[in-house]
């Protein structure tokens, strides 16, 4: 089996190299020569402009920067796509499954070289700070590389079977569906989008991708960035615009093989329910959706440790991860203690501009979560709930979408705050008398991505991780209390409402949903 490089850059690594800063300095000022710039879809290699017109798609940075202009893609402009992945898949999806691997490890060097303008463009497109937007890139170059060992340790998942007659030769053979469609969300805009995609293509499959209309530009970096590594045309299509047209094309076309997608919960359900319906047979569906994470702090915690990491995990990315810490629950006899050291963590948080340096919190992605901020402070002060931690904003921020980071306590446990998904730096405290008791009430939503505990007593963490019903589990995790998943590490995947199909991404049993399997038997073959 090939090796691969070492894995060196991730979300904790990074910190300790002090190279990135000029490097992504820089590429700041590179990605800037691009804005205000329209640009096409891709369908079949070809460039694609909408009669409908395009969309202006802003910094949530500083909303004077215009990132670009995007099209505003119809079904029709999916069916076209689809008709393209779907005619390319008959020569992908029979290629050596070693000419896939090499073309997605040439995918991989050709991102790893351009990271930081990636970087950058990620930074202005959806407000990430550097170190975080850095780390995603190198995370979606470790996913490329991964699937890849996958594959080859696997052996292209050909595995030779028992011969039950005389004469005969068997074999179990993982085969690709067909042409997928990929819906990626802003949070992630590499990442994610580059997990899903991947494990389509690496298989056999086709695609075609959607991503987000905040975040487009990146997307379509990440197009050119897999036809440059050698995916050919139609094997991957770009389309941009509205998510409705584009959902109910692919929820009843008869050539979608397969759907991935990465987002909320309500969005992916429905889409979900319709592709069922639509469809003439049952199809495959890959979906993570959401989650409301929780942290359990004990008595027997390092308290310092469990406040870096729920702060860390809270307010990473302004709390818009779907693996962000957005649930406290603290042992009684040690809150008041516990929230001394939360309030030293919170102050110490830098709000502001992603683009400098030391920024940890920069700006929501749009307007519709600083509403969600305000209804929420709004509303939980309004039910009796008290502010126990907030970082003031600074007063010279540029024209974007800050909020900031706090924490609340006091509200009921079945209260919607507690119980729904909010995306943005607003997290709800709440103690509890014994660990029987807070693992009721964690494991008590329609969720299950993430969840983290702190406790120095091994018994506790036991108990922890055979009682939690969630996918991905920590234990007295500093740098990130529910967050800071890593290919190959970590596999994220949510259980009950967060995800479809138990396999986590980045994990040893993630591709196997983009194939089936089929049994071939050969009588008499010397």
């Amino acid at each position: 089996m090939q090796v691969t490089s070492p894995r060196k850059v991730t979300y904790v690594t990074i910190l300790a190299d002090p190279t990135i800063h000029p490097r992504y300095e820089e590429a700041l000022r590179e990605v800037e020569k691009d804005f205000g710039k329209h640009h096409p879809m891709y369908i079949n290699g070809k460039q694609v402009r909408a009669g409908e017109g395009e969309f202006e798609h802003r910094s949530p940075v500083d909303t004077s920067i215009v990132i670009g202009y995007f099209q505003k893609g119809t079904g029709l402009h999916a069916r076209k796509a689809i008709a393209a992945a779907t005619d390319a898949f008959k020569e992908w999806g029979s290629m050596d499954w070693r000419k896939r691997v090499a073309i997605i490890r040439k995918v991989a060097d050709v991102m790893s070289q351009r990271q930081f303008y990636l970087a950058a463009l990620i930074t202005y497109e959806v407000g990430k700070n550097r170190t975080e937007a850095i780390a995603e890139v190198n995370e979606a170059v470790d996913m490329f590389r991964y699937y890849a060992d996958q594959m080859e340790k696997n052996e292209g998942y050909i595995v030779p079977m028992e011969t039950v007659a005389p004469g005969e030769k068997s074999k179990s053979v993982l085969r690709p569906y067909g042409a997928w469609a990929v819906i990626s969300p802003f949070n992630f805009p590499i990442a994610l989008a580059a997990g899903m995609i991947t494990g389509a293509l690496i298989t056999g499959n086709t695609v075609v991708y959607k991503p987000t209309s905040e975040a487009p530009l990146t997307g379509l970096h990440l197009y050119k960035t897999l036809v440059e590594g050698g995916v050919p045309e139609g094997v991957i299509n770009f389309v941009t615009g509205p998510g409705g047209p584009f959902g109910a094309e692919i929820a009843k076309n008869p050539d979608v093989a397969g759907i991935a997608f990465t987002g909320s919960k309500d969005v992916g359900m429905t889409l979900y329910q319709d592709f069922v319906k639509s469809q003439a047979y049952p199809k495959p569906f890959i979906a993570e959706l959401g989650s409301k994470n929780p942290a359990i702090v004990t008595s027997k915690a390092d308290l310092s440790k469990a406040a870096k990491g729920v702060v860390r995990s809270a307010f990473g990315y302004s709390g818009q991860k779907c693996s962000a810490t957005s649930r406290v629950y603290v042992e009684r006899g040690v809150k008041n203690d516990f929230l001394k050291f939360l309030k030293e963590e919170v102050n110490q948080v830098k709000v502001g501009d992603p683009r400098e340096k030391g920024v940890f919190v920069g700006p929501v992605i749009n307007q519709k979560s600083v509403r969600t901020w305000q209804h929420s402070l709004e509303q939980a002060k309004k039910e009796g709930a008290k502010v126990v931690a907030e970082k003031e904003l600074e007063d010279k921020l540029p024209k974007g979408y800050y909020v900031k980071p706090i924490v609340v306590a006091g509200l009921r446990e079945n209260n919607k705050l507690v119980k729904n998904e909010l995306f943005v730096p607003f997290v709800v405290l709440e103690e509890y008398k014994t660990l029987d008791e807070a693992l009721e009430k964690a494991n008590d939503t329609d969720f299950g991505l993430t969840a983290g505990i702190f406790s120095e007593d091994p018994e506790e963490i036991r108990f922890f991780f055979e009682n939690i019903k969630f996918g991905v589990t920590y234990a007295n995790r500093e740098g990130g209390a529910t967050t800071g998943a890593w290919p190959g590490a970590q596999p994220f995947g949510g259980w009950k409402g967060s995800g479809m199909t138990g396999k986590g991404v980045g994990g040893p049993y993630y591709l196997l949903g983009f194939m089936h399997e089929q049994a071939q038997t050969v009588v008499g073959e010397k």
